[in-house]
């Protein structure tokens, strides 16, 4: 018996009804209220700022890029790396293909918890991928991505008058043909709701993962960051 396993399914199930008890909550208190009008809206926009600080006094930073290793057909799992920029480690995930956790994108936390040091990461990294099955590049224009606000906050920022816009941006990739695999999740986007299709890889199974990059870093003009989106049938 898996005592670790079923613990964690059992924090996962209480979290999603913890979750869902002050979604209710929140829609009972609130249940007089107006709808949003085209004034609040205008609202956010104008008493939040889509800048942070001036790029020359900000620290240096960089876009974070993912990319996918392969896959491990065994575990069902596809290893995903995420670049931070030169000189920092790269941080190692597993986005799970199949079962009750298909889709989620889980860094590998026992890796870090080990040993932190770029070159030793990166050695444990070069050692998985030679035992992994290769993804291949499909025709991204096949794809078509559709965004949308889930809900806009603002972010207040250490030495700054007016806060930053957030949002929770849902991310949706489709078959341009309407037939075909399909994914979606969201992300918290910052300073713009933008985002792009990158690459999409297919899988030896049938399915893909796509690569979509959006405005998920607050630094000096908003830096770019990407997230990968499981697709299936």
């Amino acid at each position: 018996m898996n005592r670790d396993a079923k613990t964690q399914s059992a924090l996962l199930a209480l979290a999603r009804t913890r979750r869902m008890q002050r979604a209710l909550a929140h829609a009972y208190i609130h249940r007089d209220a107006p709808m949003p009008t085209l004034r609040l809206s205008l609202g956010f926009m104008t008493s939040t700022v889509c800048t942070t600080d001036d790029v020359a006094t900000t620290a240096p930073a960089s876009s974070h890029r993912m990319s996918v290793l392969g896959v491990s057909n065994s575990e069902g799992i596809a290893y995903v790396v995420e670049e931070l920029g030169s000189g920092e480690a790269p941080i190692a995930y597993r986005l799970f293909l199949r079962g009750a956790r298909q889709g989620h994108l889980v860094p590998i936390h026992a890796w870090y918890e080990e040993r932190d040091h770029e070159t030793e990461i990166r050695a444990r990294i070069a050692s998985v991928a030679a035992t992994l099955e290769p993804v291949t590049k499909t025709t991204a224009e096949a794809w078509m991505l559709s965004t949308r606000i889930v809900q806009r906050r603002a972010l207040r920022v250490a030495g700054q008058i007016s806060p930053i816009r957030k949002y929770a941006l849902q991310l949706r990739v489709e078959p341009v043909s309407g037939h075909g695999a399909s994914g979606h999740t969201t992300v918290t986007a910052f300073l713009q709701p933008g985002a792009t299709l990158g690459e999409v890889w297919g899988l030896p199974d049938g399915g893909a993962i796509a690569r979509v990059t959006f405005t998920g870093i607050p630094s000096g003009l908003g830096l770019s960051k990407d997230t990968v989106i499981l697709l299936t049938e």
